[in-house]
């Protein structure tokens, strides 16, 4: 099992370092016929690609996607689909002074105590600059999704302690930081500036919404859906908790409180978070998820070197002030894999399904 790839019957593997030639993916399980719509995966790169606006790091890099393989005339073609990205604009030599030192809050120490060896250039594999090859990935699950009606969208609902009273998704394609409530955008703004200006950083939440979801997706026992969106969630550079449903608060509550009444025109409520024994009941499913501040930040801090010795540091090179602005465009391709997933998964949960292919 490769430790690089991800999902059984839509699945991806990614390669490649946040400063080496490349970074991409390779695409295993699409099914042959797909329209891949190139420019529709260079708009979701160009969501989360950085050096957009003063809210993100200044690392230009155009993020510019080429298919390498397993596409024809603009359809899939049942074989795999190779998706390169070239990085442009690494700066190694920003991270010369880091060489032999741990950063607080980064993987630095575990992958050094892991592999007793590290690529220090901005991460190396450990960089959330491996996630645009998420998101490409991503991208050919949500062209896979709206063959059936599909819908995956994300917005940021929390920054610092700023949240949302609403969630206007039509909105997010407007807004900088991707607000889901026009009304406390402005606040949010702010406060993200707040911290880059004393040179700190700051964590916040993204909701990530998935309408029109078949009912029936889910293999159950350890394969559930929630679980897999849960563990898709956490694999993110930076994330600390995932919420589905009601998610923290169903355990100050009752059951009577929590449970979803179900009528013959569907459930009175989504308490559940449209998933039930880990399979879809045909509601909407709404993921939280919750980024931790940016650990890369312009502070002096304690550490340790390779040798073990106590170093105190200050960090060069170009960071977000808050990384969960961009991570809900990787959240949201997260999503959307899984779904896709689950989708081929399903397809020989019943005889019925096999006996309309074969009979």
């Amino acid at each position: 099992m490769s430790h690089n790839t991800f999902g059984r019957s839509f699945s991806f593997t990614t390669f490649g370092e946040s400063h080496g030639n490349a970074i991409g993916c390779i695409l295993d399980g699409v099914p042959a016929g797909l329209l891949i719509e190139e420019a529709f995966i260079q708009s979701e790169l160009d969501r989360r690609k950085p050096g957009m606006n003063k809210y993100a790091t200044a690392r230009k890099e155009s993020d510019k996607v080429q298919i390498l393989s397993g596409v024809f005339e603009g359809l899939s073609m049942g074989t795999p689909i190779a998706l390169v990205i070239f990085n442009e604009n690494q700066k190694s030599h920003d991270y010369d002074n880091i060489k032999d030192i741990f950063r607080p809050g980064h993987a630095d120490a575990t992958y050094f105590y892991k592999y007793g060896m590290r690529d220090y250039r901005g991460g190396g594999r450990s960089s959330a600059r491996e996630t645009a090859a998420r998101v490409a990935a991503g991208a050919i699950a949500k062209l896979l999704l709206a063959q059936i009606g599909v819908h995956v969208q994300s917005g940021i609902c929390q920054i610092g302690n700023i949240q949302a009273t609403q969630s206007d998704f039509e909105y997010v394609k407007t807004s900088e930081i991707y607000a889901l409530d026009p009304h406390v955008e402005q606040m949010q703004k702010q406060a993200i500036m707040d911290a880059k200006n004393a040179h700190d950083s700051l964590g916040g939440v993204a909701l990530v919404q998935m309408s029109h979801v078949p009912k029936g997706l889910g293999e159950p026992i350890y394969y559930k859906l929630d679980a897999i969106l849960a563990e898709a969630m956490m694999g993110i550079n930076g994330v600390k908790a995932v919420e589905i449903g009601e998610g923290f608060s169903s355990s100050k509550l009752r059951g009577s409180q929590n449970n979803d009444p179900i009528f013959e025109d569907g459930f009175a409520s989504n308490h559940s978070g449209g998933i039930l024994g880990g399979i879809s009941n045909g509601e909407t499913i709404e993921l939280r998820v919750y980024f931790k501040p940016t650990p890369s930040i312009f502070l002096e801090q304690h550490t340790v070197d390779i040798h073990n010795q106590e170093q105190k540091y200050a960090l060069k090179g170009r960071h977000d002030p808050c990384i969960a602005v961009r991570g809900s465009v990787v959240a949201e391709a997260m999503s959307a894999i899984v779904l896709a997933d689950m989708l081929l998964l399903n397809m020989g949960a019943k005889m019925e399904h096999i006996q309309k292919i074969y009979c």
